[in-house]
């Protein structure tokens, strides 16, 4: 696979398919971390959490199916899936899903390999920001900007040496009563 994935260190929301061609005990050896990790290998990344990683058989998902798994788990809005559910649902063996979360925020560029082969990549459904004015009455109007206040004086306490010095008394008094 020759295709470059660019990955902004800005983007959220996005959601990268993957076919991984291979099964028992490679799969295994794919997907354990000891020094080197075949999976960030593999996808050519620079920075991977693995945290954000999935590699699992798509029978596990038996009764959702793949293309369900994208919408109900991973937000997936159900238009962008529309065209591709055919493809993804009769998807047999290992896949690889991972989200924006998983580059850490490291702009980087992919070149996935073998075993990885790209199904698919998608945008996370968000909702709308808006920025309606508060309901509360003591929002409206502006904040005047003035110069800081000074802050308070400090003033000196007498509780600290007086105590010394009733200790200092006591323990004078102590002394001549005792000798």
């Amino acid at each position: 696979m020759s295709d470059r994935i660019s990955v902004k260190a800005s983007d959220t929301g996005r959601v990268w398919v993957f076919a991984v061609d291979l099964d028992g005990e490679d799969i295994k050896a794919f997907t354990r971390r000891n020094g080197t990790w075949p999976v960030q290998d593999a996808l050519g990344a620079e920075t991977l959490d693995p945290e954000h990683v999935e590699v699992f058989p798509v029978r596990d998902l038996e009764g959702v199916g793949l293309a369900g798994y994208l919408s109900e788990g991973m937000g997936v809005p159900d238009d962008q899936i529309a065209d591709m559910r055919p493809q993804l649902d009769a998807q047999k063996g290992w896949v690889m899903v991972l989200g924006s979360r998983a580059f850490g925020g490291t702009a980087q560029t992919l070149t996935p390999k073998a075993p990885l082969r790209l199904l698919a990549s998608f945008s996370e459904e968000h909702e709308p920001v808006s920025f309606a004015p508060l309901p509360s009455e003591a929002a409206a109007g502006s904040v005047a900007g003035g110069p800081p206040s000074a802050p308070p004086e400090r003033r000196r306490g007498w509780t600290g040496p007086l105590l010394l010095i009733a200790v200092v008394l006591i323990i004078v008094l102590l002394a001549v009563l005792l000798a």
